[in-house]
């Protein structure tokens, strides 16, 4: 994999107000990653999540996406770099109203000028592509949590985007569905070569998908550790990050 970032991320204060959640985080994502945000509750990941995809400003610093400083740019610039980014959130957000097709067309019919025609064929071929090839006329009450976290990620993927950001994906299935899902994040990352930025902090997850890391801390307000998760278990650089990997050892 290229090591070209595509984010990079500059002294990034993250919080709410007065409320800090983290301080002076910097660290890149490069193109090609499949790249763990990971901690503890309360630590900040999935607040980090919303400053990457613009959906949050951060309190202070940068964050740069494809050479673009999302925190300063123009509404313009900000619509361009999302037309290119994907989000699956931890329920789907599936609307329920309309077919599983339908639901991966929307974002075709209001970013795209392809014909109807169009659309359709390639909802028919996102959904193949997360393996629910015949579902296309499915409503979200029809399949199952399994089947619609892929569904979710059918449409974060409607516009070939670059970069997908996954929030707790593994949340609220069974560890036979959480495996499959990780199994298709990494072929997609291979046969796409899409960058994966993912929120979580279930193990299994983390170390069967990611060859990138950071690690937040809730009561440093800091980064304490980079690096490839399976690399960190093994030459822990704190007792902190140890204890969270192997959810409580000692070392």
């Amino acid at each position: 994999m290229s090591k070209e970032a595509i984010i990079d991320v500059h002294s990034l204060t993250v919080g709410y107000g007065d409320y800090v959640l983290l301080k002076d985080a910097s660290y890149q994502i490069n193109k090609g990653d499949i790249f763990i945000i990971m901690g503890g509750s309360g630590c900040g990941k999935s607040s980090m999540l919303r400053v990457l995809t613009g959906l949050v400003p951060p309190l202070a610093g940068n964050v740069v996406i494809n050479g673009v400083d999302i925190t300063t740019a123009d509404e313009s610039q900000i619509q361009a770099i999302r037309k290119k980014s994907g989000i699956l959130y931890q329920s789907g957000a599936l609307f329920s109203s309309m077919t599983l097709a339908e639901n991966i067309a929307l974002p075709l019919q209001q970013y795209s000028d392809y014909s109807p025609q169009s659309i359709r064929e390639l909802a028919h071929l996102k959904l193949a592509l997360v393996g629910l090839a015949g579902f296309d006329d499915f409503y979200p009450s029809e399949i199952s949590g399994g089947m619609k976290k892929r569904a979710g990620l059918a449409r974060a993927l409607a516009l070939d985007p670059d970069i997908v950001y996954f929030d707790e994906p593994s949340a609220g299935l069974d560890p036979i569905s959480s495996r499959n899902l990780d199994d298709l994040i990494i072929e997609l990352n291979r046969s796409l070569g899409t960058t994966i930025v993912v929120v979580t902090h279930e193990l299994a997850s983390i170390f069967a998908i990611g060859n990138n890391s950071i690690f937040l801390d809730a009561e440093s307000k800091t980064i304490l550790a980079r690096g490839n998760p399976n690399d960190l278990v093994k030459n822990p650089p704190n007792k902190e990050v140890y204890k969270f990997l192997t959810r409580g050892g000692e070392k």
